[in-house]
């Protein structure tokens, strides 16, 4: 499935670290009735997701929800436990970003969106984006054209295209 505006996300199991650890968090669930910013990243702490992406979205996260959004995910092709390491480390956890886990890239494959780059270890990873989603359905859709860049998808943009 090629995503793009208009798109109903495909429902799909992520994985996120709670209470009790490790916990399936079905997506369709989460975005039903709600409007939700959605963001990928190739991997946490790599470089141009560590120093640039997920800080658009922490320093934005009072300007998403005045503009209504009811919960901003960050979702990367990592285990929940790296996922749930990064956001204490970046203060993601602590403005309310929620990161799910694609372990197995399933949804990142279903939305057309994986790629690698075996020479430097980023097997099966997911390009950079940022969406809009309200109610499953895509309202703003903002893929990363470039790589190691950070703009188009950065969490201001997400802000002016809504």
């Amino acid at each position: 499935m090629a995503i793009s505006k208009g798109t109903t996300l495909p429902d799909a199991t992520l994985v996120r670290i709670g209470d009790e650890g490790p916990e399936q968090v079905s997506l369709s669930d989460t975005l039903k009735g709600r409007k939700v910013a959605i963001f990928a990243v190739p991997g946490a702490y790599t470089p141009t997701c560590h120093s640039a992406h997920m800080p658009s979205f922490v320093r934005n996260m009072d300007a998403l929800a005045a503009k209504g959004v009811d919960e901003v995910i960050c979702i990367a092709v990592n285990d929940p436990f790296v996922m749930q390491a990064w956001g204490n480390d970046t203060g993601a956890t602590a403005a309310g970003i929620t990161l799910l886990s694609d372990a197995d890239a399933s949804f990142t494959k279903a939305i057309g969106m994986e790629f690698s780059v075996d020479a430097i270890g980023l097997i099966s990873r997911s390009m950079r984006y940022a969406m809009l989603v309200e109610d499953g359905v895509v309202t703003v859709w903002l893929p990363e054209e470039g790589r190691g860049v950070c703009e188009t998808s950065a969490g201001e943009s997400l802000l002016a295209a809504m």
